[in-house]
């Protein structure tokens, strides 16, 4: 299973919230929510993070086995 645990702390020491996801950077509340949930999320929305960021995959999603 892919988690999106180290997403929100990499929000955090980059200084950028989900309010300013979504209002600056045009990230759905849905794909928020996907993340929050550790559910599906498009390789697209995985590249913005990154950009937006300015960080690797592994910084914001892990795989752990089930």
């Amino acid at each position: 299973m892919i988690v999106f645990d180290k997403l929100w702390e990499t929000m955090r020491t980059r200084g950028i919230s989900q309010y300013k996801l979504i209002k600056e950077y045009k990230i759905s509340s849905g794909q928020l929510d996907r993340l929050r949930k550790n559910g599906n999320v498009s390789t697209y929305t995985i590249n913005q993070l990154c950009k937006i960021l300015n960080c690797k995959l592994e910084d914001i999603a892990e795989y752990i086995e089930d």
